[in-house]
């Protein structure tokens, strides 16, 4: 019997393995997570709030959108802290990278899943409030969406771009996780490739105006959407492949 199996309850199925490797990441990551949300949440409705009395007039613009840049750049965070967090205890414990690499993605598709269910649902919220009061829900940004009413684009947009940027930290971090600091810089650009391939096929939020000053405009979303889709998934596998040989040092204790 080899040393990883030696490590595994006996008869415990590859299913169960993954779940419990998955319950790991959620442990570990889940108040990171989950901070950010009720964060979010609670200056949006601060915003609202003082906006509402100080200003002692109608608010005419939409408060959650001004944080629509910030889900995108804190799931580049979590795919960075993912590696560093996890890879180390999880291997040490007899889980393969294979198993790890599958389990990390199925949490960032999780974690790219929640954020945007949080925000197409504070929208309502405020679309609510907002037609309770007799105010405008004016969109700042660029986005898929026209209205916020159009949940189905909405929950689109930000999934796709959350994930995208999740597999460029996920990209970055095994970078400079295997290989060090110096050459994890120089693959850095490789690393960026499914976040600027995100920001260049659906081109919204705050870089689209400067994309378009260029004269580039969005291709149709037959092609932007399973573009970003392709892209995630071809940066999540390569950070597998860039995990597999990778050998570690046992946990000591």
């Amino acid at each position: 019997m080899t040393a990883t199996t030696a490590t595994l309850p006996r008869g415990v199925t590859s299913t169960s393995r993954l779940t419990r490797v998955l319950r790991a990441m959620v442990v570990g990551l889940l108040p990171m997570l989950g901070a950010y949300w009720l964060i979010m949440v609670f200056l949006v409705v601060v915003a609202i709030v003082s906006t509402a009395v100080i200003g002692g007039g109608p608010i005419r613009n939409s408060m959650w959108d001004y944080g629509t840049q910030s889900p995108k750049y804190f799931s580049s965070a979590v795919g960075i802290t993912l590696v560093p967090a996890t890879l180390t205890l999880l291997i040490a414990q007899g889980i393969t990278r294979r198993m790890f690499a599958v389990a990390a993605s199925i949490f960032l598709v999780g974690a790219a899943a929640c954020t945007a269910t949080i925000w197409v649902l504070v929208y309502q919220l405020e679309r609510g409030i907002y037609a309770w009061q007799g105010w405008s829900q004016v969109l700042e940004n660029p986005h898929l969406f026209i209205r916020t009413s159009q949940a189905g684009l909405v929950c689109v947009e930000f999934f796709l771009m959350v994930l995208a940027h999740q597999a460029s930290g996920w990209l970055i971090s095994i970078g400079f996780y295997r290989f060090g600091f110096w050459k994890g810089l120089a693959l850095l650009p490789i690393g960026l490739i499914p976040a600027a391939a995100a920001e260049f096929l659906l081109v919204v939020q705050w870089l689209a105006q400067a994309i378009e000053n260029t004269g580039y405009h969005r291709p149709p979303l037959a092609v932007g959407i399973p573009g970003v889709l392709a892209v995630s998934a071809l940066g999540l596998y390569f950070g597998y492949l860039l995990i597999r040989p990778f050998g570690l040092k046992p946990a000591k204790g």
